[in-house]
């Protein structure tokens, strides 16, 4: 019996702060979390303020794709 798709789906977290350095060249570190979600009842992209270890303050971190 397969499902096909899972309804829980592993996701990534990235620090918004940590990627705007890198797009200016001030640091090459991206701090990211993984984290899960249900696919039916979380559709739009997940944005929790986290702990960036790297940038030393809690910032927003956005959903990616893998």
């Amino acid at each position: 019996m397969s499902k096909g798709k899972d309804i829980r789906i592993l996701v990534i977290l990235e620090c918004t702060s940590c990627v705007e350095k890198s797009f200016n060249k001030e640091s090459t570190v991206i701090y990211r979390y993984i984290t899960q979600k249900n696919r039916h009842n979380t559709t739009p992209r997940l944005e929790f303020r986290k702990f960036c270890r790297y940038c030393k303050k809690y910032t927003t971190h956005k959903e990616i794709k893998k």
